[in-house]
């Protein structure tokens, strides 16, 4: 671990980097909860000064992670119960109840099988923003609605263009209240492989989790709300070495900065990003909130 900095994207595995599960970092909260019979954690990792923010490598803000090991497997209604977990969280960033312009962007490039996940959940979600403006509310059947819009900005190799820029003039050109980012994660332990969500109000550094740094996402560069949403859906070759041995000292150079991801990964993000975008759909249905 000491050679070799294992990258994760989740502020989880940061905080449990630390020695010991009960040390201390100052200017960081964490609270958990356990749901027994759904077999689902969630835990709030909030980071509330600059000195936190540096010891865990991560912005100032609030950070949930909800971990269910069954998340891998095909099982559609542990899944919606997921989705309904998942939403509640989204209402919780969101913050109290009112009708918005949202604005979803799935980050990542669609041909590559684990880097998928944000331009399938896009596909997968309710888009109305059109229809508002088109027919007005009614259309929708209700006197309260969220609009919503979906990007898929695709990657700079592909356009050219960085993600940020992209978004940006997006955001100047249709002014939304709120941005959503799905992006897929790093991860430092392959036990949170496609079993792991974290949703965050800081924003996103698209590509940080390989090493892959790109203009950011967040409130400061684009002057709205930005909560991301991701997924792990790969690890270091140094991260499974550790995993075996309880160190990496001995890892080949070679295999440094090496990323792999599970053989049914194609299987996987198509399950993951309908469930992530079931939760979205429920999140922004402004009835469905209490």
């Amino acid at each position: 671990m000491e050679r070799f900095r294992i990258r994760t994207d989740l502020a989880l595995e940061a905080r449990e980097s630390f020695e010991g599960s009960e040390t201390e970092v100052h200017g960081v909260e964490v609270e958990e909860e356990y749901d027994e019979k759904r077999d689902i954690r969630l835990t709030r990792v909030r980071i509330l000064t600059e000195r936190g923010a540096k010891e865990m490598g991560k912005p100032i803000g609030t950070y949930l992670t909800l971990e269910a090991p069954g998340m891998a497997t095909p099982d559609e209604d542990y899944h919606r119960e997921i989705s309904e977990v998942l939403a509640k969280c989204l209402r919780e960033l969101m913050g109290a109840e009112k009708e918005r312009s949202i604005l979803v962007a799935g980050l990542g490039n669609r041909d590559v099988t684990p880097d998928a996940l944000g331009p399938e959940a896009v596909s997968n979600l309710l888009i109305t923003r059109h229809l508002i403006r088109e027919y007005g509310k009614q259309v929708m059947g209700t006197e309260s609605v969220n609009q919503v819009s979906g990007i898929v900005p695709g990657v700079m190799a592909q356009t050219g263009m960085e993600t940020s820029e992209i978004i940006q003039g997006i955001v100047a050109q249709t002014e939304p209240d709120l941005l959503i980012v799905v992006d897929a994660l790093a991860a430092r332990s392959t036990r949170r492989l496609s079993r792991t969500i974290q949703l965050t109000d800081t924003g996103i550094q698209p590509g940080s989790g390989v090493g892959n740094h790109r203009s950011s996402l967040t409130r400061e560069s684009l002057g709205i709300p930005v909560i991301a949403i991701g997924v792990p859906t790969v690890v270091e070759a140094a991260a499974i070495i550790y995993d075996a041995s309880g160190n990496c000292e001995q890892m080949p150079p070679h295999l440094n900065g090496m990323f792999v991801t599970p053989k049914n990964i194609d299987e996987t993000i198509k399950q993951l990003s309908f469930t992530l975008s079931e939760a979205m759909n429920m999140a922004f249905q402004m009835e469905a909130r209490s």
